[in-house]
């Protein structure tokens, strides 16, 4: 919340003004939150002429104002801020809880500053904690669906299977899972691999390309099987080998990251996977 009759350094200065600070306290502290998030030279102005960008940075800075915080809250901080000062106030957040180790909370939709802000992220889905963990923990193993189908970019596929004597079947083809299933396995069967893993081969389940997008470093290749999208990245965009669209292709998934989901929840244990592919 910003105070749109007060200029933006009393907005900064407020929350210590409060709390009795003296005023040498305060300009040193509203001035060095100022230049963190690049509003010097508006210190003078009302905030209400500031644009929405600008009143969400002041609105930031009067929660980092204090130094006597054990927890700060951010709720989406950052969704009005363009993208070019979206990254650096990133960089300066993380500088920042660095240097004053106090404990930072971010509500965020968007996975890209969840995995590149957080030490610890937690997934909700529906209210739900679904899974807790560091970027790279819900990137490599994902304990449900949804963790696996918002982290990532393409996400994970997420393919319908049958269990047939403790072996998933994707349509008619057999997949190579991580390991053993856990329990009994009853409920809704998918099979969850990342399109990192996903690979062109030469044998394996025989898929349709229907679209071939270059984003830059690799290629994605989404494929269409047993009425299934699957998508597959493939590394070296604008490759002489990326198929075309309409071409007829073999896919291989990757053993040791093939994963058994039990009504969304991860249900196959990885504990033979390293032997499987050795």
């Amino acid at each position: 919340m910003i105070y749109d009759t007060m200029t933006v350094y009393d907005n900064l200065a407020f929350p210590l003004r409060n709390r009795g600070r003296d005023e040498d306290t305060v300009r040193a502290r509203v001035m060095d939150i100022a230049e963190m998030l690049e509003v010097t030279e508006m210190l003078d102005q009302k905030a209400a002429g500031l644009t929405p960008d600008n009143k969400q940075k002041i609105s930031m800075g009067r929660g980092l104002v204090r130094e006597d915080v054990n927890v700060v809250m951010f709720d989406e901080p950052l969704t009005v801020i363009d993208p070019h000062l979206k990254w650096k106030l990133r960089s300066k957040l993380k500088e920042l809880h660095q240097r004053v180790k106090a404990t930072m909370i971010f509500v965020t939709h968007d996975q890209t500053e969840a995995l590149t802000f957080a030490d610890q992220v937690v997934v909700m889905q529906d209210g739900e904690v679904v899974q807790i963990g560091t970027p790279v923990e819900l990137f490599e193993r994902p304990a449900h669906t949804f963790v696996g189908h918002f982290i990532g970019s393409p996400g994970m596929n997420i393919l319908p299977c049958t269990l047939q004597d403790g072996s998933a079947r994707f349509g008619d083809h057999a997949i190579a899972l991580e390991g053993p299933i856990r329990g009994e396995a009853i409920g809704k069967t998918e099979i969850g691999i990342r399109p990192e893993f996903v690979s062109l081969a030469d044998s394996g389940l025989a898929a349709t390309v229907t679209k071939v997008s270059d984003v830059g470093r690799h290629t994605v290749v989404e494929c269409h099987a047993n009425g299934s999208r699957i998508n597959a990245v493939v590394e070296g965009a604008g490759s002489e080998t990326t198929p075309e669209k309409g071409a007829s292709v073999h896919l291989d998934f990757r053993r040791d990251q093939t994963r058994l989901y039990v009504d969304g929840w991860l249900a196959s244990d990885p504990e033979t996977a390293v032997e499987a592919v050795q």
